[in-house]
């Protein structure tokens, strides 16, 4: 997988967390074209970056457990 896939993926997550439509696990690597092992790798990377995930079981939906903005970009130094 090279840098813009993996990038897009963050990003289709990121919105599927926002919109509290991840369903479980394994609906949620169907849905960004994953397996499920490799969600779980997702989700450990994006919470050691900072984000603050969760998992509900009455919803069956991964959510950020406070509003966050996956950000990737390029600023100027100065």
């Amino acid at each position: 997988m090279n840098l813009t896939d993996y990038i897009m993926r963050l990003q289709a997550m990121d919105k599927l967390i926002q919109l509290k439509a991840t369903g479980n696990a394994s609906e949620f690597a169907q849905k960004v074209a994953l397996s499920r092992s490799t969600i779980y790798k997702y989700l450990e990377i994006l919470k050691d970056l900072g984000a603050p995930i969760d998992y509900c079981t009455k919803r069956r939906t991964y959510y950020y457990q406070k509003p966050v903005k996956l950000e990737i970009a390029f600023k100027d130094k100065y």
